[in-house]
């Protein structure tokens, strides 16, 4: 088949009577499947169900240096959890606090500490006339919702092969001292799939922000989600990227085991400068004894070290590549001649982005919604739900059945027709 933009109305008229008696049909199944959010599938979780069993009432639950994870104590998480994680982040186990189940509450914490008590001596953020923090689009809806909640100014940064855009990123925070941030997902990046670049980590090392207290959000929440053995993208250390830079305090680094073992019971952790940790330690003092220690304890004897989390993460990429497969394979057969969107191919990660024709990612969604596939809303990749295009749609394989899956994309790869016709149809009439 031609491509869309090639057909006349009378062509996509008639495709799209096609497309619309197929649609009633599938609206007749009575379907009801949610690619919303992406989370771990039943059998992902169930590889970790040995976690359960690893600590019992006869279990010594007493650390290496005499730590009892029963009791308070240990701010920055036992020594065994600072080890295991250090070694997941690449970063020196004394550069490592463990916090609870959730990194993105860790990453919240951060920007409330700032906004209340200012970061290392710096003026606290809602002192100042402006707060703004630069976003990479299309970028992690939750972490935009962390500062929308506290009503600091978001400023879109576009996203390229490589990583956002540096150019801009480097002069905005060269001039604007009122540019206290910006996130970042560096590695298989929410939602393309992206990791940065040797170039872009280096440039990111070497800002020079306006403001004394910007700092850089890195989060790295899929260090170890690869989807295959031979075929992985890797990325600088950016800690030890800013120490060569002389710029050792720029950066925030977070990571969990959310998506590792269970979700709703991992453990996060932040790496950062000594300076930073200094900081950070002082405010924890008044918010917590200690994190959960026995948790962390949990993880360590479920893994041992990091060899048995890289063989761990092997069993997650059997279940999910072929899902992954199976998407890309489907939008290649279903739209690969018709021009009328493109979407990622990552090599991990969560996500597989899509780019419909422009204005039309409303109307798809709302469609799938209609035929019984929820998707992410249209526009959540963007500051403030507003994706300026109408276009970025996120694709969330990991969690329905591999079966349930290959019939979403089909309904997904026909309502994408079906808009993009009805668009093309518009746009010639209007001409």
């Amino acid at each position: 088949m031609k491509p869309y933009v090639e057909m006349t109305v009378d062509e996509l008229n008639q495709e799209l009577t096609s497309l619309k008696a197929q649609y009633k049909k599938v609206q007749a199944l009575g379907i009801n499947l949610d690619m919303r959010r992406g989370i771990p599938c039943q059998e992902q979780l169930d590889l970790s169900m040995g976690m359960m069993d690893v600590l019992s009432s006869a279990s010594d639950l007493t650390c290496d240096d005499g730590t009892d994870c029963r009791n308070y104590g240990q701010l920055t998480g036992i020594e065994e959890a600072r080890e295991l994680l250090g070694d997941m982040m690449e970063n020196n186990p004394k550069d490592i606090i463990i916090y609870g189940n959730s990194s993105l509450n860790v990453m919240f914490d951060a920007v409330s500490r700032a906004w209340s008590h200012g970061v290392m001596g710096n003026t606290p953020w809602c002192k100042l006339p402006e707060v703004k923090f630069l976003c990479p689009v299309p970028g992690y809806d939750r972490h935009f919702a962390i500062t929308e909640f506290f009503g600091i100014d978001m400023i879109p940064v576009p996203m390229t092969p490589t990583g956002p855009d540096m150019d801009m990123v480097e002069r905005l925070v060269r001039e604007d001292e009122a540019i206290k941030g910006i996130w970042c997902v560096p590695k298989y990046s929410n939602p393309q799939g992206i990791s940065y670049s040797d170039e872009t980590v280096r440039r990111f090392a070497r800002l020079e922000p306006a403001a004394q207290d910007f700092r850089i959000f890195w989060d790295n929440a899929y260090g170890l989600h690869h989807l295959y053995d031979h075929r992985q993208d890797y990325l600088i250390e950016i800690l030890a990227e800013c120490k060569r830079a002389g710029n050792p305090d720029l950066v925030y680094k977070f990571s969990s085991t959310s998506k590792i073992t269970f979700p709703g019971s991992g453990i996060a952790a932040m790496a950062t400068s000594p300076n930073n940790m200094e900081d950070i330690v002082t405010f924890l003092r008044h918010q917590t004894i200690g994190h959960d220690k026995v948790n962390q304890l949990r993880h360590v004897r479920f893994f041992k070290d990091i060899h048995g989390m890289v063989e761990h993460m092997r069993k997650h990429a059997d279940i999910i590549r072929p899902k992954f497969e199976a998407v890309t394979s489907t939008l290649e057969r279903d739209l690969g001649e018709l021009d009328i969107g493109t979407w990622t191919t990552p090599l991990g990660g969560y996500f597989i982005m899509f780019d419909s024709l422009p204005g039309c990612a409303k109307s798809i969604v709302a469609l799938c919604k209609k035929a019984g596939v929820k998707m992410t809303p249209a526009g959540a990749t963007w500051p403030y739900g507003k994706d300026p295009n109408d276009s970025n749609i996120r694709i969330a394989p990991t969690y329905p059945s591999l079966a349930d899956l290959k019939t979403a994309v089909e309904i997904f790869t026909l309502c994408v027709r079906i808009a993009s016709a009805k668009h093309l149809i518009e746009q010639k009439q209007a001409q």
